[in-house]
């Protein structure tokens, strides 16, 4: 069995805003997946350094946290106010110790041999028709094909399942009819066999899978709402996104809709990125 991780950066609304009154025009929906045997090893390293942090606190008379309190959110570690408001542990921590934390994520990524998967929508160049449930589909639909895709070239004995954030009834209801509907009638492209039948919803705060999707969702989003794929928290991904056993394109990335200038600017970019890379890494 193969966890595969979700989770989302930037907002659902699918409008863009005018010139005069831009809104955020980018969504992004990420995974990252990995093998059975490597989830204790990789829970063990961040409840370890959690607890551990979570440990030191009552010294500074902060606290005590159990691990339900240690959640870690991009948008906590980037906006003070935030975190001030929203997280008391990683408030009362030290910035050496959130990025000795933030770090110990990351560090996961290569040793537990995760893959990472991510879609980009740009709703500059979205149709009219295009609501913020067409827009969530299309960005899960990728990532779907994606995971089957790399399921069927690298594991095709084992099965995927997808573990999301529990957000709402309702919002949890639309994701597993949306799964359901693909799981039925595939798509127009292939069909599902690997991924099981219903998505998995698991609390954020209780999922070091989902913190890590988090983590990378925002470090793709940043990365492209800013044009700058040299974000080095971005770049570091690149080679760990899913590619195709013969090819060399970076298949596991996918920018939407096919009007988007941001398609050539992440082509141009793997381009350089991948003759930089050894070998046994392209």
């Amino acid at each position: 069995m193969y966890f595969f991780y979700f989770d989302e950066s930037g907002s659902r609304d699918p409008s863009a805003g005018t010139a005069d009154k831009p809104k955020d025009h980018l969504y992004v929906l990420a995974c990252v997946g990995f093998f059975e045997r490597q989830w204790r090893p990789f829970e063990g390293a961040i409840s370890n350094i959690k607890e551990e942090l979570a440990d030191n606190l009552p010294r500074r008379k902060q606290g005590p946290f159990t691990l339900a309190d240690c959640e870690v959110k991009s948008n906590w570690l980037r906006n003070a106010k935030e975190r001030a408001e929203r997280s008391p542990f990683l408030n009362a921590l030290t910035p050496g110790d959130r990025e000795r934390l933030v770090a110990t994520y990351f560090d996961q990524l290569g040793p537990r041999k995760m893959v990472v998967m991510a879609s980009v929508i740009d709703k500059r160049h979205l149709q009219p028709y295009v609501t913020g449930e067409i827009l969530h589909k299309k960005a899960y639909e990728f990532l779907l094909e994606r995971i089957q895709h790399y399921m069927h070239e690298y594991h095709p004995k084992h099965q995927a399942i997808i573990v999301m954030d529990d957000t709402s009834k309702q919002l949890n209801r639309a994701v597993a009819m949306k799964h359901a509907f693909f799981q039925r009638s595939g798509n127009q492209n292939l069909q599902f066999p690997q991924i099981v039948e219903y998505p998995f919803f698991a609390a954020s705060e209780l999922s070091n899978g989902v913190q890590l999707a988090d983590l990378l969702a925002y470090n793709v989003y940043r990365a492209f709402k800013t044009e700058d794929l040299t974000y080095p928290y971005f770049d570091m991904l690149l080679p760990l996104f899913y590619r195709r056993q013969r090819g060399t394109a970076l298949d596991g990335l996918k920018v939407w809709p096919d009007p988007s200038p941001l398609i050539a600017m992440a082509k141009a970019h793997w381009d350089a990125k991948k003759k930089a890379l050894p070998k046994e890494g392209r």
